[in-house]
């Protein structure tokens, strides 16, 4: 009798640690998925430009790629908006769920990245390769934060590494609502003097 009551206490323990754990995988999965979606589309900084010169007019486009993959990952493509075929940036995001509760979007730059120019119109594109093509910019992941409606973050100091235009390290300061996403991207030299980059606050990419 004691043996049939310790064996079902034990059952019911287990069936319970593995309820908890399913739930928590599904509420994890659940939330990349709404953060996922928010950042995709295309948006363009159109209207910012056209009200203050010092600003360019840049497209943004973050699309999901592969999706039938475990994971949540983003191809993201930058341009002048009228060079689309000449884009500056070119990144893949993969986005985790840290145990703190925020969320992490690392960085990755791509192998041969011409050969994936306007490759966000087709993401199927990516299903012929794997994450071995990427490369990571170790320091550089955007921690967020839940907000709302809304995710903000950075960078975490002077973690992520560039040399471009004599910079030591760069920046990046992220909120991302439902249909607009800020960005400042910054970059310094080794006496923190700003040397690229928007001078007065980030850029405001609306969605098309």
């Amino acid at each position: 009798m004691k043996k049939s009551i310790i064996y079902i206490v034990l059952t019911l323990f287990l069936v319970t640690i593995y309820s908890c754990d399913s739930y928590k995988s599904t509420s994890t999965s659940n939330e990349l998925k709404a953060l996922q979606t928010q950042m995709t589309g295309s948006f363009d900084s159109s209207e910012q430009a056209a009200s203050d010169e010092s600003y360019y007019n840049i497209s943004l486009h973050m699309y999901p790629i592969w999706t039938s993959k475990d994971g949540y990952w983003l191809y993201v493509e930058q341009a002048l908006n009228s060079q689309q075929d000449k884009p500056y940036r070119q990144r893949v995001y993969e986005l985790e769920k840290l145990e703190n509760g925020t969320f992490s979007s690392k960085v990755y730059t791509l192998e041969n990245p011409k050969d994936f120019i306007g490759k966000w119109k087709t993401p199927a594109y990516f299903d012929q390769f794997d994450a071995s093509m990427l490369k990571e910019r170790e320091g550089c992941a955007v921690i967020l934060e839940k907000q709302g409606k809304n995710y903000t973050g950075s960078t975490n100091e002077k973690d992520c590494k560039s040399t471009m235009r004599g910079a030591s390290y760069a920046t990046s300061e992220v909120t991302i609502k439902p249909n607009v996403i800020e960005s400042w991207d910054r970059g310094f030299d080794a006496n923190d003097a700003h040397v690229w980059g928007a001078e007065k606050a980030g850029y405001i990419f609306k969605r098309l």
